[in-house]
């Protein structure tokens, strides 16, 4: 009981430094970058310090997972946002703060609690040379409505008008307070009616309004991107961006620290303490939205049973998850919903307790030896992290199996239900994306892949989503996340920071709580 009590203070303790660390990033952001990022990089170079990899003009980027696809509308993975975020433009986006702010919307108004009015701006262009009218606005939309990776964020929207060439009104069946928030997703990139009506391959040739085309996507290897000069917003400082694929941590540090690259989204969290002692590099600590958990696939036997869900989450010592996988660098994880989401709460939640996960075994009424469960990763991180899963469950006689997988192919595998269990998380601006895109039973085959199918769950979601009032959609929200305890469908392991290291002299670097970079905002110091 007194671990139980200690584990518990922790996570109070935790959960209400969150709230200090996302208020001083919203509350003190100064024109020129996040507080939480630290000071501006140095102008000045040293005489003894490496060569620029690639140039004034130039970048290079180490990532570890290479995209799915090039498409913004046929996966749901953060690789393929980061590659989306260069080439394609949507209505809005979300800003520093996890704010919607227009971004091909020049302005817009609420007609009425289901109706709204867009204008565009003008002059907006395509890498192909054509115009963005309202035409490509309507059909773009309803292009991501044909497609289940991303529909989640357009499928509220029944009717499109295009007003006139630069104007048109959405409708929604009802009130819908993440209307704004939705149009910020890739899914909803505006691209050329006519491409789209051609069946043209955006998968593999993006052509939208975004900073920069590609050049290049050498499978495995590397994706390379020019700067669009008739970008609207300007054209970029960086002309050439090279995002070179290095699915092994320390190899991305080593190539950062040898000059190789100039810039590292993944940073092994092995190696921080390394990276911030270099001189010529800065390394950047968000605090992030992103939860990371045990994904379990309530619809495979064993699995289906909630007593069984409990007593995994339970048996697993989520402190030593945490610690393993990340270095420290991440916070340990109690509730289905994230904490530092306003509604969020602790109650039903499971705590590291192996008498109480062995109780809710034999309340199953299964013999732990028949639960089938191999976790699946994708990468080093979850790796380690399964493997302390894998110790604990032992403890309560659950025999786990880890197997890794590229990206692209966990990606398959966990959309499709074709697993048991794998190490996943989900990146949300707000509590109402979240748990509509990672519990809400229309999300299976998308980013539910737990495939909770729970009338309860739909309906509390369904109703916070229509609730425009704050204060009422706060108590919605405490009820979900009190009823999303108490049937367990997954185990949350950890809450990572989001951590980015990169050369110095590197400016206009900011990164938001979603992760979120806008690379043509950055540039070398002269």
């Amino acid at each position: 009981m007194n671990k139980k009590l200690r584990t518990l203070s922790l996570l109070l303790a935790l959960a209400m430094m969150f709230g200090l660390f996302a208020g001083c990033s919203k509350d003190s952001e100064p024109t020129g970058g996040d507080q939480t990022q630290g000071d501006q990089p140095e102008q000045k170079q040293e005489e003894d310090q490496p060569q620029q990899s690639s140039g004034k003009d130039s970048i290079v980027i180490a990532t570890a997972n290479e995209t799915p696809s090039l498409s913004p509308v046929d996966h749901n993975a953060t690789a393929g946002n980061y590659m989306n975020l260069l080439t394609y433009s949507t209505l809005f986006r979300s800003d520093m703060n996890l704010e919607p702010e227009p971004y091909l919307v020049e302005s817009y108004q609420n007609l009425s609690d289901t109706l709204w009015e867009f204008k565009l701006k003008s002059g907006v262009k395509y890498h192909n040379g054509e115009t963005m009218t309202a035409e490509d606005v309507k059909a773009s939309i309803e292009w991501s409505k044909e497609h289940p990776e991303v529909n989640l964020y357009s499928r509220d929207i029944v009717n499109i008008n295009v007003v006139d060439e630069l104007t048109v009104q959405m409708e929604t069946a009802e009130p819908n307070a993440l209307m704004l928030q939705n149009l910020t997703s890739h899914g909803n990139a505006i691209v050329p009616k006519a491409l789209i009506d051609s069946g043209h391959d955006f998968a593999t040739d993006p052509i939208g309004s975004g900073p920069y085309k590609l050049v290049q996507w050498n499978r495995g290897d590397s994706v390379e991107f020019e700067a669009f000069e008739d970008f609207f917003l300007g054209a970029p400082a960086l002309k050439h961006i090279t995002w070179k694929v290095i699915p092994e941590g320390s190899s991305r540090t080593i190539a950062l620290e040898a000059g190789e690259v100039d810039f590292i989204v993944e940073v092994e969290s092995m190696d921080v303490d390394r990276l911030e002692e270099n001189a010529d590099i800065d390394v950047l600590k968000v605090t992030p939205t992103s939860y990371t958990w045990l994904m379990l696939n309530n619809e495979k036997p064993g699995l289906d049973n909630e007593n069984v869900r409990h007593a995994i989450n339970a048996a697993i010592d989520k402190e030593s998850v945490a610690t393993v996988a990340y270095n420290g660098l991440a916070s340990t994880a109690v509730s289905q919903v994230p904490m530092n989401f306003e509604g969020a709460t602790l109650d039903n939640a499971d705590v590291y307790d192996v008498e109480k996960a062995k109780e809710w075994l034999s309340q199953s009424g299964l013999d732990p030896a028949s639960i089938e469960m191999s976790i699946i990763c994708s990468d080093d991180t979850k790796k380690r992290a399964a493997e302390v899963i894998q110790a604990n469950l032992k403890e309560i006689g659950v025999n786990a199996q880890i197997e890794s997988m590229d990206l692209a192919t966990y990606l398959s595998a966990t959309d499709q239900g074709n697993y048991t269990a794998s190490i996943g998380g989900f990146t949300a601006n707000n509590p109402m994306s979240y748990c509509r895109s990672v519990y809400h039973s229309s999300s299976i085959n998308a980013s539910n892949t737990t495939r909770l199918n729970h009338a309860e769950v739909d309906e509390l979601i369904d109703k916070a989503l229509v609730t425009l009032d704050d204060a009422a959609r706060k108590e919605i929200i405490e009820e979900l996340s009190n009823k999303l305890n108490e049937i367990c469908p997954q185990a949350p392991l950890y809450q990572p920071l989001t951590v980015r290291a990169h050369r110095k002299g590197l400016e206009g670097v900011e990164i938001n709580g979603t992760g979120t970079l806008y690379f043509e905002n950055v540039h070398w110091a002269q």
